[in-house]
């Protein structure tokens, strides 16, 4: 893999020294939808560590999606509730959102995984790769198989990120609590 490694350098490096080439691109990206459609990856190296290969059936979308905390939206009507705060910080990372913005949008597709491209002060943006459901090439292929199986695994936290923020990454005594799902293993514990 000679040429993914000095793409992937590449990256690297315009990232850390903020590079003009990377402030045009975000400042473009900006002023794009939610979800956009790609011909082909930002990153080639990253997304194919993901899983990406260039056939049929396989689509690249960027996401957007606004940082910092969510505000909590207003009572209707009555008195403000005495533990209401006027923000609040979302369960789910960035990237999880991003994700389960990718699967909304292309509801045809089931997602495979995705990357970070950029940030600047109000948006981070993300490269989602999905796989098409119904296309016979994916279809063929060992490594999606499995991924068809799982319906819906985005909205499940059944991807990469998914996992993270569920607490199953990791293996050992101390997620013990997390599996199979937190709510099934309290439940385990009141049982007894």
């Amino acid at each position: 893999m000679g040429a993914y490694k000095y793409i992937k350098q590449s990256f690297e490096q315009s990232y850390k020294q903020r590079s003009p080439e990377l402030k045009h691109r975000i400042i473009e990206w900006r002023k794009q939808g939610a979800v956009t459609k790609l011909q082909g990856p930002t990153n080639p190296a990253r997304a194919r560590e993901l899983g990406y290969k260039a056939k049929q059936g396989i689509v690249i979308a960027r996401v957007k999606v606004p940082k910092g905390l969510s505000k909590r939206p207003k009572p209707v009507r009555g008195r403000k509730p005495s533990k209401y705060g006027r923000f609040y910080a979302y369960a789910k990372s960035l990237q999880a959102r991003a994700e389960e913005r990718a699967a909304r949008h292309f509801s045809n597709c089931e997602l495979l995984n995705s990357y970070y491209v950029g940030e600047d002060g109000e948006y981070k943006f993300y490269e989602a790769i999905l796989v098409d459901r119904s296309s016979p090439s994916v279809l063929n292929d060992k490594q999606f198989r499995q991924i068809m199986s799982q319906r819906n695994r985005v909205f499940r936290g059944l991807s990469a990120s998914g996992r993270r923020h569920r607490g199953i990454i990791k293996s050992g005594l101390t997620t013990i609590q997390s599996r199979p799902s937190v709510r099934s293993a309290r439940r385990h514990i009141f049982r007894q």
